[in-house]
Formats: C-alpha cells, sequence, structure tokens
C-alpha cells in the first residue's frame, strides 16, 4: 500500500496493512522547533536547517529523511510548498539553537520590556514573546469592546489584527499575493504528483475560538450566555466568510487535497468549555455548515481539531459530516480511549490518542513509551478508523529517545 492508499482505507474503516502514521502534517500534530533540533542530532540529522514554519507556537517542519525514517503516510500542503531556502531566513530558538524562518517574519525587540513584539502597521501590539517564553501570547482583541462589525469586510479587518491570523502558516502566507488562487492551484497539483502520502491543508473553520480571539474569551462566553443575539450575529458573520474562503480553496485544491482540516476547540481538561445545549444552538448549525460544503463540493476528508472533554457532542459531529477527530485527548474527562473506540470507533476515525502528551511522552522512559503505544494501538486500530498521533505537538522538553521510542513502536506494533 502506498501511504496515501494507507490513509484512505483506514478513514473508510477497512483495516490497512499497518496503523497509518502522521507527524506534522497539520500544526497540532507536530514537533517545536527546539524538540526536532534534538531530534534530528539523534538521528544523525543535524545538518539539516529546521524550518519553523508555525511562528505563535514554534513547530517545525518535518524534513523528508525524518518523514522516511519513521514511514509517515500524512504530509502537510504547505511544507511541500515551502522546501526552496531562498525562502527563509536565520532564526535563534530560546534554546540558543539555530533555525529558519519566513523572510517577512520580523518582530521588534523591546529593550525596556525585555521581549520581542508584533506591531500591526496601524502601530497596534498584535502579539509578544517575553525572553525566556516559548510561544508569543496574542495581545490585541480587536472585538474586546463588544462592538460587532456592520459588515464582512470589515469584520476581515479586525480578523486580521489577531495573531494566528497576523501569523499565517503556508500556504495561507502567500493569500495576498497577486494571483494567489493561481499559483496555489497549479503549486498543489504539482505536490500532489511529487508524493503518494497523504495531503493535508489547513483551512480552520472555527467558529467559538474565533469568537474568543476576536473578543476575549471571557467577553465571549459572556456575550453566548448574556447577549445571544449579538453573539449569533458574529457567528453569522464569520461563518459567510469561512464559506466565501472555502469556495476559492475548493475550486484551487479540491482535486489536490485529500483532507482539510477544521478546527475549533470545544473542550478543556475537565468538560466542555460551553454546555452541549449551547452547543447546538449556537454553533452546530454552522459548523454543518461550512462542513457539509466541504463534501457536497470536493472528495476531501473533513478533518477536525478539537481539544478537550468533547465525548457529550462527537455524535453531533458526526452527524454533521466529520470525518476524523484529533486530538482525541485522552487525559481529558469522559476521553477514555476504550470508550471512545466502542461508541463511535465506526463512525469517525480518530487521529491522534496514540501517546499521552502530558504524562508518558515527556517524562517516562523509552520503555514506558512503548509499552504505551503498544496499548493504545490494541485499543484504537482493530477495523481501521484509527491513525496514529501522539496528543497535540510534542512539546520542547520531550527527550528525543522518547520520541524515537514512540514512533518505532508504531512501526513494530501497528501491523494488522
Amino acid at each position: 500500500m502506498t501511504s496515501r492508499e494507507r490513509i484512505y482505507s483506514t478513514i473508510k474503516h477497512r483495516a490497512p496493512d499497518r496503523v497509518p502514521i502522521d507527524l506534522g502534517a497539520m500544526r497540532s500534530t507536530g514537533i517545536m522547533a527546539i524538540a526536532y533540533n534534538r531530534l534530528k542530532e539523534r538521528l544523525g540529522l543535524g545538518r539539516l536547517a529546521t524550518r519553523m514554519y508555525d511562528l505563535v507556537q514554534q513547530l517545525a517542519y518535518p524534513d523528508s529523511q525524518v518523514l522516511d525514517r519513521f514511514q509517515i503516510d500524512a504530509v502537510d500542503l504547505g511544507n511541500l510548498l515551502n522546501q526552496d531556502v531562498s525562502l527563509w531566513k536565520n532564526w535563534r530558538l530560546p534554546d540558543g539553537s539555530d533555525c529558519k524562518v519566513p523572510n517577512w517574519f520580523d518582530p521588534s525587540y523591546n529593550k525596556e520590556k525585555n521581549r520581542l513584539e508584533l506591531l500591526d502597521s496601524e502601530g497596534d501590539l498584535i502579539g509578544v514573546m517575553p525572553n525566556g517564553c516559548l510561544y508569543f501570547e496574542q495581545s490585541c482583541y480587536p472585538l474586546a469592546d463588544g462592538n460587532i462589525p456592520a459588515t464582512t469586510e470589515e469584520l476581515r479587518k479586525q480578523m486580521a489584527k489577531v495573531i494566528w491570523a497576523y501569523l499565517p502558516c503556508p500556504p495561507w502566507d502567500k493569500a495576498q499575493d497577486e494571483n494567489y488562487w493561481e499559483w496555489l492551484s497549479k503549486a498543489a497539483a504539482r505536490a500532489k504528483a511529487s508524493t503518494d502520502r497523504a495531503i493535508m491543508m489547513g483551512f480552520g473553520g472555527n467558529l467559538l475560538e474565533w469568537g474568543q480571539m476576536l473578543c476575549s474569551n471571557e467577553n465571549f462566553l459572556m456575550m453566548l450566555a448574556a447577549e445571544p443575539n449579538k453573539a449569533e450575529r458574529l457567528l453569522d458573520m464569520l461563518t459567510e466568510i469561512h464559506l466565501e474562503n472555502l469556495e476559492q480553496v475548493i475550486r484551487a485544491v479540491g482535486n489536490s487535497v485529500d483532507i482539510l482540516q477544521m478546527g475549533d476547540d470545544l473542550g478543556m481538561q475537565t468538560g466542555m468549555q460551553i454546555s452541549p445545549e449551547m452547543y447546538r444552538r449556537f454553533f452546530k448549525p454552522r459548523h454543518k455548515r461550512i462542513y457539509r460544503y466541504v463534501k457536497d463540493n470536493s472528495e476531501m476528508f473533513v478533518f477536525l481539531h478539537s481539544c478537550g472533554s468533547i465525548a457529550p457532542v462527537i455524535g453531533d459531529l458526526i452527524d454533521i459530516g466529520v470525518d476524523i477527530l484529533n486530538p482525541v485527548q485522552t487525559s481529558a474527562a469522559g476521553m477514555d480511549p476504550k470508550r471512545l473506540k466502542n461508541e463511535f470507533g465506526r463512525y469517525v476515525t480518530f487521529w491522534g490518542g496514540g501517546c499521552e502528551t502530558q504524562g508518558v511522552l515527556c517524562n517516562g522512559t523509552p520503555q514506558d513509551v512503548e509499552q504505551h503505544v503498544k496499548e493504545r494501538i490494541d485499543i484504537l486500530a482493530p477495523g481501521g478508523g484509527f491513525v496514529f498521533n501522539q496528543v497535540h505537538n510534542i512539546m520542547a522538553d520531550v527527550p528525543p529517545e522518547n520520541v524515537i521510542a514512540m514512533l518505532d513502536a508504531v512501526l513494530k506494533y501497528g501491523e494488522y
């Protein structure tokens, strides 16, 4: 089986030859640049330049040599489109190690406050990274005053002030270029012809998260509870923006990309951010419009990243067209992998849940990691519907020997 065939087989709930594996096909299944530098050194690949593409989370693109070493089956479209060294410049990570960042990345350094700052063309402070920190933090919430723009055009301008939009991941970093969609269509077609790995493209389609990023978390949750009509007006405009963007995306890459990645973090460690009833009122109908648009107009699978304890609405997500669920945060309340597999394993593919990043991956021995991965494969792999990935990104402090033990364990125990 090719990697693409393996991924398709498991998504369709047919057992492939082995469990498919992902490392870095989207920005919640990857590895931080610091950890990637250490992994490369351990693998004898230290000569390879680390390309840090997600500047907020400080994530690196896995190189083809690493993807080949661990027989990774999926790849980020942006990775394939950003191989040219001329697109990158030198940068130093918080631990003192080196990497490359996109040429356009140009934060300023505030000596008085001892931090990196992101300032937009209007002088607004978009984000900061204090010395010693490992991530950029959002500092601009453009709708924090509660005033909702009257038009989608004005809302788009405010969305551009949110750090996640201000520091876009490829291929969205070129979205303002002339003839972007024509370029993307041709580039994606070439990318598909260049690999037999399944190709994923990040889209987002977030609703709850966009409300939180625009208004602040507490303000938007209060708006949902106390001013529902205002919240629905904002959500309707966000939905229209997503559908407008989707039309362009599907026209450009619908025949080249295998999986379109959506996101909305509905859960926390201890439960959902909002009640299931609130999800069904405010978000489910709008998510349905977005996800069904993909399924009605393309052959791409719908991948949803949704962190935390979301078991109460997994059935709802399946109903509205979600094919793939990630990160399968099995350490969260109600997210026991046996329960999830038994209740939902015939209807949705679990892309994640393969190794606990909050515990064994960072704190265990390689032997602990191997045994843990074997147990998760035994639970989640039967009958297909499982792509191995650790629960969310590999953090900076994860020992490289544990990363190797994790991925090698899938190859050792993942055959059907």
